[in-house]
This record gives C-alpha cells, sequence and structure tokens, in this order.
C-alpha cells in the first residue's frame, strides 16, 4: 500500500464558509493535461473549464506529480504538481495519492477540496505485473456540526478480472467504515460491461445516473459518448441534477467527458 502523501490542510475554515448542507461534485480523468491521442497540452484550458463549474470537490483521475522531460518540452508545463496547478486558488485543500512511479515521474488521482482534508491514505490496488492503480481515500469536515464525509477516487483497470478484484478491494474499505458515514465514490471505473453496479450494490453504493436516468453516463470517448465507463456513487447521501459534461470546451480537453452531480447531507 502505497503511504499518505503530502497534503495541504489548513486548520481553519475560509470565514466566508457557512455550514454546508449542499455541495456539487465534480469528476474528471484529466488525461495528463492532454488531449484525446496526446495531440496537444491543454492543461492550462482544463482548468479553467474545472473552475467553471465551480464545484465544491473535484475527482482527479491521470494526474502528474511529477514529469522529468514535459516541461522541457511544453512551454506552458506548469512548475507545480498538475493537481496544485488546478486546484489553484479555488480549491485550498488538495490530497494526491501516487499510483505510477517511471523514471521520468509519477501520476494517480487527486482530491480537490474548498472543506478541509483532515486526512487522507491511497490504498494500491494494482495487480501484480500489470497496471498500477489505486484508491485515494480522503475524510473531509464540512463546516458547520455535520458529519464527516468520506471521498473516494478512485480508478480502476482495463481487464475486467483486474477491475473484481479491485472492486472487492473497494468494498472491504467501505465495510471498514461507520455504516452511517456519507460516503461517495467517483471517477474512471473503465466498466464497460456495466458490472460495478451489482458488485457494489451490497455495500449500499447507489450510482447517480443510474438512479435519475436508468443507467450510469455515457462519457466516453468525450467527443462522441459511447461508453459508460465513469462513474459517481452515493451512500447516506442525496443526489440530484447528474450531469454529463460532454459539450465544448469538454469535449476537446481529455478523452472522458466529466461528470457532475449536487450532494445533500
Amino acid at each position: 500500500m502505497n503511504g499518505p502523501e503530502p497534503f495541504n490542510a489548513a486548520d481553519d475554515q475560509p470565514p466566508a464558509m457557512a455550514a454546508a448542507r449542499r455541495f456539487t461534485v465534480l469528476t474528471v480523468n484529466t488525461h495528463k493535461g492532454f488531449t484525446a491521442f496526446n495531440r496537444r497540452f491543454i492543461l492550462p484550458e482544463l482548468r479553467e473549464a474545472v473552475r467553471s463549474v465551480s464545484a465544491d470537490v473535484v475527482f482527479l483521475q491521470e494526474v502528474h506529480g511529477t514529469h522529468e522531460h514535459h516541461p522541457r518540452r511544453y512551454s506552458n508545463w506548469p512548475t507545480m504538481p498538475q493537481y496544485e496547478f488546478l486546484a489553484d486558488t479555488l480549491w485550498p485543500q488538495f490530497a494526491y495519492g501516487r499510483n505510477a512511479v517511471y523514471p521520468e515521474g509519477d501520476h494517480g488521482n487527486a482530491l480537490l477540496s474548498k472543506f478541509q482534508i483532515i486526512r487522507h491514505d491511497n490504498l494500491d490496488v494494482s495487480i501484480s505485473g500489470h497496471e498500477n492503480r489505486g484508491i485515494l481515500h480522503c475524510v473531509l469536515r464540512l463546516p458547520g456540526d455535520g458529519p464527516e464525509v468520506h471521498a473516494i477516487c478512485v480508478h480502476l483497470g482495463l481487464r475486467e478480472t483486474h477491475r473484481n478484484e479491485q472492486l472487492k478491494l473497494l468494498a472491504q474499505r467501505l465495510e471498514e467504515l461507520p455504516s452511517a458515514a456519507p460516503v461517495i465514490v467517483a471517477g474512471d471505473f473503465n466498466d464497460w460491461r456495466q458490472r460495478a453496479d451489482a458488485l457494489l450494490k451490497p455495500c449500499g453504493l447507489r450510482e447517480v445516473f443510474a438512479e435519475h436516468h436508468g443507467k450510469p453516463a455515457r462519457s466516453f470517448p468525450a467527443r462522441l459518448p459511447a461508453l459508460r465507463l465513469d462513474r459517481i456513487y452515493v451512500r447516506n447521501l442525496k443526489a440530484s441534477h447528474p450531469k454529463v459534461l460532454a459539450t465544448r470546451p469538454w469535449s476537446h480537453l481529455s478523452d472522458h467527458a466529466p461528470l457532475s452531480v449536487e450532494i445533500e447531507l
């Protein structure tokens, strides 16, 4: 299991933050800041698009922590980790889970939050000898006297047998949480065969698009979504207004269309 990564966690909430009962969640596979087929580096444009949603909590998959060669190749490559660049001034709290490490750098999942991240850890769910994958588990403290919220960012493997094993590890983590704890699980499940819902239902998770529209959202490829790869699940929370962000500029900023939803305690 990967150890906890450093993150920004101020002790005090911003003064303007009133008690939060409703907030917005966004999940997006950033494709390491490149367009589909890696034709163009567009992380600055992606940051502006993410900012425009004004989400309170952002689940990110495939973000670079470091890369040795890209800064010399792209003049607009940020001087900081990609997740910190995306957080900018809107999300004072962020956490990173390093999944893949290679000679040039590393990438993984990240969570950006307007709420305090009081603790987090990165569960290594890689299958030995195959893709490096992880589940980033953060615990959020919302303003006011509400309960802690568990936010779990997921990026599962491309093979169904691997995903099944990874979903079992996710289910084990969920079983360790208090039964009444509010939980959000979001990210890239790569679940084109739509098997995850049935496997996670015994854990009490409800997929927000399936709950409102009968099926998970089509999110891949971004320009003409056909496959239902990305998901947002909740437990002990209300969800409303689920949206697929598949129009411009989103359709040209990654190979996945982002998903958003409003959450209520």
